[in-house]
């Protein structure tokens, strides 16, 4: 924005007229002083001239010489400044004159401001000293003309010096007062025309050079300090209009900014949680217990609240009973759930108040976002869950979505029976023998999971290996496995028994930076010797990842772990992988059941897993093999392990201890 009258003009201006002023008066005085001196000058002048013609004068006049009176004014003329001359008689009469030159006229103010024309009167005495009266007066009247013509060139000349000379201290000044004002002020000026009402508050202005000690310094100072402070008390408003005063939480409004935030950062496709709790006893508090005590219970359960998150979890109070949870990584409903779980039995536990024990009452709605959803909307979601779990009774937890609320309920509940079962000794490992089909001796076994049922019989879900991926028990139960596994190995070892066990190793498990620390204790503490313990991992997952899978079994290598590669055949390998494949550290190789089911019929990718393991030189495991046929044909392929029905199924160790070890 331009100014319309910019100071810099305006004291220029201001400076001007006062230089001006100051010449014209500066003019005046020293114009009065020069044609006082001239005044005066000419008077000494007239003087002398007069004293040089008193003497013959007053003879002539005593004499009543009048033509020799009239030659001596006349004489007067070359004298040059004289315009006339006059002999006046004491009573006043004109008794001689003359004059020089034709007067010129000057304007009247000149003369009387001046006091012009300048004028003498010189006595004129008889020789006798005894009579002191004058006989005459010679009266010398100056050109007039002469000093007009002075005071307008004195006038020019000062006029244009003076002028001149305003105008050099006019700039001068005005350059000072502009570099050291105008200029200041101008930049604190630019500095405030961008502001947006959000930087206006804690705006501060830099301190310009050399103005440190003066009113400038002392303007931007004071400045600096009002919005220093008035930047603060904005943050505490700010804070105020935001935040729950005592529980220091985002209230609704700022919540609803940071989940909206959060939508905008995050792809369409990310998914996370927003969950609501009620603590009813807040709400029925009010009434009953003082505010000092309402407020302890506010702090503790806030506290209580907070124990239960992570520091990715977004935490805010909508009312005094409500809150709200952003759970940033929560990308399934059932973690969603074991969170809202794990509130509510924390905020269940009895708070004790001045005496007075009060149990917490809880209602938990969760939501999940979709594609396209508001934050208003998600929010408003979760709160209605919240009010749907509220109305099913106390202590309730419900999902916006019905079919979400059980999915995530079922996945809890395995949740809880895999660790139970760990904890209870509810699971075990079953063992299938594979046997060296050219002279049917036993060779290894590979152990497979099972879970004892309600009815006391023991078999393993078909979704529960997936199920305790996806909610994070697969490590817990793969350290079991594996320690079980060097348990039976060490059995074996005792009663002299070189038999290998082969455990299955999930996708989950490869991604497990401890594992192979984990299993290098594991043979340590138990005295495994290398190559007995046998990890198997699917063609799949190993190839997903080839550097790391090659890291990763160079690890178990190292720590006596022989590799077996499951379900060869059936994965996504190619020509270069397979090229790839001749480095890794691979140990064996185990064909799956659905090429052995094809036979006798169909031999193909027996043949070719046949060559291709005759090409990397590794022994190869067929699986399923149920039928002497079967056997045969993969005889015939040069495939001399085998595991399947023919000779025997999974049986409990104790079983397969008695069936195959007896005799050691």
């Amino acid at each position: 924005m331009r100014v319309s009258r910019s100071l810099k003009i305006k004291q220029m201006a201001t400076i001007s007229s006062v230089v001006l002023v100051t010449v014209c008066i500066f003019i005046v005085i020293q114009l009065f002083h020069f044609v006082q001196q001239r005044r005066i000058d000419y008077a000494q002048q007239m003087e002398n001239v007069a004293h040089t013609v008193r003497h013959p004068l007053s003879q002539a006049v005593l004499k009543a010489d009048i033509a020799q009176a009239e030659f001596i004014l006349n004489s007067l003329g070359p004298a040059g400044i004289l315009a006339r001359a006059e002999v006046v008689l004491p009573n006043g009469l004109q008794a001689l004159h003359s004059e020089f030159a034709a007067e010129k006229p000057i304007p009247h103010f000149i003369a009387r401001l001046f006091e012009l024309p300048v004028q003498i009167t010189v006595p004129l005495y008889s020789v006798e000293p005894a009579n002191p009266k004058p006989l005459a007066f010679l009266v010398l009247q100056a050109d007039s003309w002469r000093v007009y013509q002075f005071i307008l060139s004195a006038v020019s000349t000062m006029v244009t010096a003076y002028l001149l000379l305003a105008l050099i201290l006019s700039v001068s000044i005005s350059w000072c007062i502009n570099r050291l004002m105008v200029r200041p002020l101008r930049n604190i000026a630019n500095a405030f025309q961008d502001l947006t009402p959000q930087q206006a508050v804690t705006h501060q202005l830099s301190m310009p050079k050399y103005h440190r000690n003066d009113e400038i310094g002392l303007l931007i100072r004071n400045y600096n300090r009002n919005q220093q402070a008035l930047s603060a008390r904005y943050d505490e408003m700010s804070r105020q209009s935001t935040y729950f005063a005592l529980s220091d939480l985002p209230n609704k409004t700022l919540f609803l900014a940071l989940l909206e935030q959060h939508l905008s950062a995050v792809g369409s496709a990310s998914v996370f949680t927003v969950m609501v709790v009620r603590i009813e006893t807040l709400l029925e508090a009010n009434g009953l217990v003082t505010d000092e005590q309402r407020n302890a219970l506010l702090l503790t359960l806030v506290g209580k609240i907070r124990a239960c998150i992570d520091e990715h979890t977004v935490l805010g109070q909508l009312s005094i009973g409500d809150f709200a949870l952003l759970i940033k990584p929560a990308n399934n409903p059932f973690r969603a759930l074991r969170l809202a779980r794990n509130l509510m039995q924390a905020l269940n536990q009895p708070v004790l108040l001045q005496h007075m024990q009060l149990r917490p009452n809880v209602s938990i709605g969760i939501a999940q976002r979709e594609a396209g959803i508001s934050a208003d909307d998600l929010l408003a979601r979760s709160v209605s869950a919240m009010m749907s779990a509220r109305h099913e009774g106390k202590n309730q937890i419900l999902f916006f979505d019905v079919g979400l609320t059980e999915r995530a309920q079922k996945r809890l509940t395995q949740e809880h029976d895999i660790l139970q079962g760990l904890a209870e000794e509810q699971f075990a490992l079953w063992l299938q023998p594979q046997v060296d089909m050219r002279s049917g001796q036993l060779v290894g076994a590979e152990a497979l999971l099972r879970m004892r049922q309600p009815d006391g019989t023991w078999s393993l879900p078909g979704d529960l290996i997936a199920n305790a991926e996806e909610i994070g028990v697969i490590a817990a139960l793969g350290h079991w496995v594996f320690e079980e596994s060097c348990r039976i190995l060490a059995i074996w070892k005792q009663r002299g028994s070189d038999l290998t066990l082969s455990v299955n190793l999930s996708a989950i498990q490869l991604r497990e930076a401890a594992m192979v620390t984990h299993l290098q204790a594991l043979i340590q503490r138990y005295d495994i010797c290398p190559g007995r313990l046998v990890v198997e991992i699917t063609e799949t997952a190993q190839i997903g990842e080839p550097e790391q899978a090659l890291l990763l079994l160079q690890g178990l290598q190292k720590t006596g772990v022989a590799v077996a590669l499951d379900d060869f055949g059936m994965g996504y390998a190619n020509l270069n992988w397979l090229n790839q494949f001749k480095t890794l550290p691979i140990d064996k190789l185990k064909m799956d059941r659905s090429f052995v089911a094809a036979l006798p019929l169909d031999a193909t990718m027996v043949h070719i897993v046949a060559a291709i393991a005759g090409i990397v030189k590794l022994d190869v495991i067929a699986e399923g093999v149920e039928t002497e046929e079967q056997r045969e044909q993969l005889l015939a392929c040069g495939i001399h392990y085998a595991q399947g029905y023919l000779y025997a199924e999974a049986l409990p160790l104790p079983q397969f201890n008695r069936r195959y070890l007896s005799n050691a």
